[in-house]
């Protein structure tokens, strides 16, 4: 008996990606299947930044393949490819950005700038081209987290080249200025500046944009949501219910402007002694996955109070660069994966490809 198309079909449909929880058919990633006789081939497509898991895919349908009677050669391509999103209606789309994540916080102090350098450079550790606006104009800190020092070039006296940190572009107000010069700015100043170094900025072909977004929900979340092209936010919290209190309402605020939750990340969830061991939940237990059922968002995951997430970002070397292997950068990367998943699930932006209408007169 011959092998089909249908017999690959089935045997793929049991390998479920472990990332997006569906099976290679359901999930539309198994493309261009070929059967010659007894010899297979297969691509398959993950639509979210996977360099860390192309080989395990990649193994794991060659071996349930081979597994098919009467099964010969066998080859499988496993690849990433991310493509833009939808985002809010009426808003333009950028040039050379696929896809813009807004990493927000209801109020400072639950290490949101922390959380979304090190989601930035999961990202790129993935595979993704990355880059980070600084979008906390008032007490901008990606510079000093990226280990970046300097101004940025401007070739033709108008736009500005980002500066790169740790393979990602970034571009901030605090390579502008002195560490210790206030930004003494009014509403209006404050909105400008962030269109000026999201649209002067010269991004060269970036999969995502990770956006550390100011504390609250001021006038810079306002021109966010109304100017800038958002695919979707992140929204950072502690335990504590002061802070989810704070959270609910930039969660809420993104929803009337129409800028879709891609899920909530509880940062300093647990404190795990160096000495001994023992878990202590300082800052109160479940608070963020509470959040996420009261609001069907989400729950990302949860990260430790540690000292040396501090201390590495301090340095100049996010946890993720200064230890990749080590158990809170795979909790980084985990939900720097969840992230990309959830934006490869929501509808692909189809703008560029409508043509323009042009009527003239003849």
């Amino acid at each position: 008996m011959s092998l089909t198309d249908a017999d690959v079909r089935a045997a793929l449909s049991q390998i479920v990606d472990p990332n997006t929880g569906k099976d290679l058919v359901a999930g539309k990633s198994a493309r261009n299947i070929r059967v010659d006789g007894s010899d297979i081939s297969v691509d398959v497509e993950l639509g979210y930044p996977a360099k860390s898991q192309i080989d395990p895919i990649r193994r794991e349908v060659i071996a349930k393949l081979r597994a098919l009677p009467g099964a010969g050669n066998v080859s499988a391509n496993v690849y990433q490819k991310i493509v833009a999103h939808a985002v809010q209606r009426g808003v333009k789309t950028l040039p050379n950005v696929k896809n813009i994540i807004a990493i927000a916080s209801g109020k400072g102090g639950v290490g949101k700038s922390t959380t979304a350098v090190n989601l930035a450079l999961a990202l790129a550790a993935e595979g993704a081209s990355v880059g980070m606006l600084d979008a906390d104009i008032y007490g901008p800190s990606q510079p000093t987290m990226l280990g970046i020092a300097g101004r940025p070039e401007s070739r033709d006296g108008k736009s500005l080249e980002p500066m790169v940190g740790h393979g990602i572009q970034a571009s901030s107000i605090g390579f502008m200025i002195d560490p210790d010069t206030p930004m003494v700015w009014r509403g209006p100043m404050v909105t400008q500046a962030l269109e000026q170094l999201l649209r002067d900025t010269n991004w060269r072909d970036l999969d995502y944009l990770v956006i550390d977004m100011p504390p609250g929900t001021g006038d810079i979340h306002l021109t966010l949501a109304q100017k800038i092209p958002v695919t979707g936010a992140v929204i950072v919290t502690t335990p504590q219910d002061i802070a989810l209190l704070d959270a609910r309402k930039g969660l809420k605020m993104f929803e009337k402007v129409g800028v879709p939750i891609l899920g909530i990340v509880e940062n300093m969830a647990m404190h795990v002694c160096s000495n001994c061991g023992h878990v202590e939940h300082i800052f109160g237990q479940g608070g963020g996955e509470r959040m996420s059922k009261e609001y069907d968002v989400e729950y990302l995951g949860g990260l430790p109070l540690d000292i040396k997430i501090r201390e590495q970002a301090d340095s100049g070397k996010p946890t993720v660069v200064a230890d990749p292997d080590g158990p809170v950068a795979a909790i980084y990367r985990q939900i720097a994966r969840r992230v990309a998943v959830k934006i490869a699930e929501k509808a692909r932006d189809m703008s560029l490809k409508i043509p323009s209408i042009v009527v003239q007169n003849t």
